[in-house]
């Protein structure tokens, strides 16, 4: 457990060093919701409603900080680590390469959380958002995004033969899920021709999963998001884990 601890330790620097992972995930998400407060305040979404426009920002900020560690900060790491043979050389040492990445996705996770948190404390100090739901049906919402958002940057690393490629699938995917899911701009201003766009787009179910749930509504209104998210989770993992086992990748 010390020895895991202790890798964990160095990841989480190397995480703090990487100005892109660290900017995306715990600054630009706070820098959108001041802009965009700045703009909007936090009004109603429309005259007489009880939902306002900064309660629905922050949860989709949210899912912005999970594609930023799931789709850019992780997998770009693992096949960072992948090229340059670094987990070969941890397979020769008591550590193993498998705890090498194990300890890469928990940092991931634990600074997607932390992003998280910085965007509910700015939002309930600066604008005083409410999240309706319950603790449990909010943290469920986020964890099955989280998995779901992981296990696609996992494939795109499987998938990708080296950092170049990967990614030019991390840029790729990311950069037209967060404009177009909603996870920046809100869905109800797309055009009915982005909104086709944005129905096959993973990330568009996680906005949708985890703002439905913050404003109260139960896990059970959303049974095609959570379907959606836990069939991509399940596939991507399985595929990305045949994948790695075919390529001589360490």
């Amino acid at each position: 457990m010390k020895g895991f601890l202790a890798i964990c330790k160095v990841e989480l620097r190397l995480f703090i060093r990487d100005f892109f992972g660290f900017f995306f995930a715990l600054v630009f998400p706070v820098m959108m919701l001041l802009l965009f407060g700045s703009i909007f305040g936090n009004e109603p979404v429309y005259e007489g409603a009880d939902i306002r426009q900064m309660d629905i920002s922050v949860p989709a900020y949210s899912v912005m900080v999970i594609g930023v560690t799931g789709l850019m900060s992780l997998p770009l790491t693992l096949s960072g680590y992948k090229e340059k043979k670094i987990y070969k050389r941890f397979d020769a040492t008591p550590a193993g390469k498998k705890r090498v990445m194990l300890a890469q996705v928990f940092v991931n996770f634990i600074m997607t959380l932390v992003g998280i948190l910085i965007l509910l404390i700015v939002g309930r100090v600066l604008y005083r958002i409410r999240i309706k739901g319950a603790f449990l049906p909010v943290f469920i919402s986020i964890m099955i995004s989280i998995a779901a958002m992981f296990s696609m940057g996992f494939l795109f690393t499987a998938v990708g033969k080296d950092l170049k490629s990967t990614s030019l699938f991390c840029y790729f995917f990311y950069f037209v899920m967060l404009f177009l899911s909603g996870a920046t701009v809100p869905d109800m201003l797309f055009s009915d021709t982005i909104r086709k766009i944005s129905a096959f787009l993973p990330m568009t179910y996680a906005v949708d999963l985890v703002q439905g749930v913050f404003a109260g509504d139960s896990l059970g209104t959303y049974g095609t998001e959570l379907l959606v998210l836990g069939i991509m989770t399940a596939a991507c993992t399985v595929i990305g884990a045949v994948l790695y086992r075919k390529k001589d990748w360490t």
